[in-house]
């Protein structure tokens, strides 16, 4: 007789899965900490897949909006090749409802995306390293840089929205919570782009950045950059935004690129901003 098939419980995520899913990424050398993990949880929908009481495998759907962003699909090594991370994505894909389904794929992984219906729409470069602080770029007459006040975050949120063409309500009031430095650049007694700094993985994450033009996006990063001066920093870059010459220069090297891809019409931004950094690959 032929032996039984395993049977694998998929259910959703709670937050006591949280060490053991951690456990999994650090598996791959991913450098997401616990509290990372916890706040992608917050805002997303999450599942998970265990063979008895062992998780072996994750992901998660963060909804924002007409989007749904899906990320840390993750299938432990030994359970490679048996359709489990075909089936997670089916229950991510399942939770976007009504909306467009995205993700950050590696460039290995885009094919397999591909055939299920995604298109590529951009790429993204992840950059990291020992910042040397580069002089901040001049700002335009009229200009000045700040630090962000708590009576500035519902201007940051429209920013965020039009920069990415996501809903960032959910997201924002996390990284809210969590951020160490914030700077915005005003004009005319409004913030017209801004930046944030977090702890994040290794050392700290620069993102969103969102502004007008690339002079705007080098001067915030380069303020964020002084408050830090010996931190590891990260920073994910659409690969056309064109700061990534400016990046290397300062100590930030690019050491990995990701495919955008949507199910559909990629979002669009608006009201004449962009975004320059990404919160992270998995919430875009």
């Amino acid at each position: 007789m032929s032996a039984p098939l395993p049977s694998y419980v998929y259910r959703a995520m709670s937050s006591a899965d949280l060490p053991a899913a951690h456990a999994l990424s650090v598996q791959l050398k991913w450098p997401h900490r616990l509290d990372d993990w916890a706040m992608l949880q917050r805002v997303s929908n999450g599942f998970v897949v265990l063979d008895g009481q062992r998780l072996i495998g994750t992901a998660f759907a963060c909804p924002q909006g007409e989007y749904t962003t899906i990320g840390l699909v993750i299938v432990s090594d030994d359970y490679q090749g048996k359709g489990i991370g075909r089936k997670l994505m089916e229950l991510a894909l399942e939770a976007c409802q009504s909306s467009t389904p995205m993700l950050n794929a590696t460039l290995a992984g885009a094919p397999l995306y591909a055939s299920q219906g995604f298109v590529e729409f951009g790429l993204i470069q992840q950059h990291q390293g020992q910042a040397q602080a580069p002089v901040a770029s001049p700002l335009a007459d009229g200009e000045e840089c700040h630090p962000l006040r708590k009576v500035d975050q519902a201007r940051v949120l429209e920013l965020a929205n039009a920069g990415s063409g996501l809903d960032r309500q959910a997201v924002l009031s996390e990284l809210f919570a969590v951020v160490e430095h914030s700077v915005g650049i005003v004009r005319d007694g409004q913030v017209h782009a801004f930046a944030l700094l977090r702890p994040f993985g290794r050392g700290r994450c620069i993102g969103p950045v969102i502004a007008e033009n690339l002079e705007q996006a080098q001067h915030l990063i380069a303020v964020l950059l002084a408050q830090v001066p010996d931190a590891f920093v990260r920073i994910d870059i659409p690969a056309d935004c064109g700061l990534a010459d400016w990046l290397e220069s300062a100590g930030l090297k690019k050491v990995d690129t990701v495919a955008q891809m949507a199910r559909s019409t990629p979002p669009k931004t608006a009201n004449g901003v962009r975004q320059f950094a990404l919160v992270t690959q998995a919430i875009g």
